[in-house]
């Protein structure tokens, strides 16, 4: 600890230096929040100090439930964590936040003095994004957060990017009165599906977003031909049939979004090979967008638009089934969603 103590105190002083002169050139932006979880006490002063140095935001717990609490109380941007600790070890308090869709893009650092090729396996089937071996140095220290932190910036960007275009999506239901609620609806709906099905948490995330994005690409149909509902002229039929390809290319640079691509693109496709854009069968659509398509028309059929009136959910459930069976829909599909629907109903 000496050691680790005078390389601190050594380099501490012109680091200060550096980062006030940069500190003055630099427009100011929040400070990378760092949440350091060891029982140690003169570890945690040695972190906080090299840490702080660097003008990080700091803040230091003695196990993983304190842990657990802070970042209920406000997410940081990077965990630094001891392996053998009271309560939890560090091993399953980052298996927990790597498992959380909430958390699981917050880099994890697990700091330890054990180095036999076992223990760090363990680290990384635990999810662990980066190994810290005591004593700690200090310059080993700043180049990787400083690395991993770059690289949850880049995420942050990607999900605000995300945002935004989930935003985009609501603002093109807006645009029809009797469409409101319509994307939250698809959003939960199949999410919810998804579990029904033991669907892993990747897919449910992408059938969520799948439920906002779906109609993106109305943003380029022009108001006459959104709002005129039904009746469409064949000129305006082939300008509305364009939507899902223009969602899809809108979405496409995103890596991020690759699962829900197919949502967008499919999910006016029909088993039966009448749907578009691209008149696929029920072996060529795959799972999400059929997903999606279940949800979506019951949705249509449950709430009111210009040309007919809601159904409720026997007589919805009944054109649903008739409709699969006549090739429409994923008929299994559906028989699930109006299972979970009825089971739902009976809780409520």
């Amino acid at each position: 600890m000496d050691d680790v103590l005078k390389r601190v105190h050594t380099t501490l002083p012109s680091r200060r230096r550096s980062h006030h002169a940069m500190s003055e050139l630099l427009p100011r932006r929040r400070a990378a929040r760092i949440l350091v979880v060891d029982d140690n006490p003169e570890i945690v002063l040695v972190m906080r100090e090299l840490l702080a140095s660097d003008g990080y935001d700091v803040i230091a717990v003695e196990n993983a439930a304190q842990a657990e609490e802070e970042i209920q109380r406000q997410a940081p941007d990077l965990i630094l964590s001891d392996v053998v600790m009271p309560g939890k070890s560090g091993y399953d308090f980052c298996r927990e936040i790597k498992d959380n869709p909430a958390t699981r893009l917050i880099p994890f650092v697990l700091i330890t003095g054990l180095t036999n090729r076992e223990d760090r396996l363990r680290g990384i089937e635990a999810g662990a994004d980066d190994f810290l071996n005591k004593p700690i140095f200090a310059e080993e220290l700043f180049a990787r957060v400083k690395s991993l932190l770059k690289i949850k910036e880049f995420t942050d960007e990607l999900e605000t990017a995300e945002t935004v275009l989930c935003t985009l999506g609501l603002s093109v239901e807006s645009r029809d009165p009797y469409t409101e609620g319509h994307c939250e609806r698809l959003a939960e709906n199949a999410a919810l599906l998804g579990r029904h099905l033991g669907l892993d948490e990747e897919s449910i995330v992408a059938l969520r977003r799948g439920g906002y994005l779906h109609d993106l690409g109305k943003i380029a149909v022009p108001d006459e031909i959104l709002k005129k509902g039904s009746n469409l002229t064949p000129e305006e039929w082939a300008v509305m049939k364009q939507h899902p390809v223009t969602g899809e290319n809108i979405c496409r640079p995103l890596k991020s979004l690759h699962l829900v691509l197919p949502i967008i693109r499919h999910h006016h496709e029909h088993s039966d090979g009448s749907g578009y854009p691209d008149g696929l069968r029920k072996g060529e659509i795959q799972l999400l967008p059929r997903i999606l398509q279940v949800v979506d028309i019951y949705d249509a059929l449950r709430t009111e638009r210009p040309y007919k009136s809601p159904l409720s959910h026997q007589q919805a459930a009944a054109t649903m089934l008739q409709e699969a069976r006549s090739g429409l829909w994923d008929e299994e599909l559906v028989r699930e969603f109006i299972s979970m629907v009825e089971r739902q109903l009976r809780v409520a």
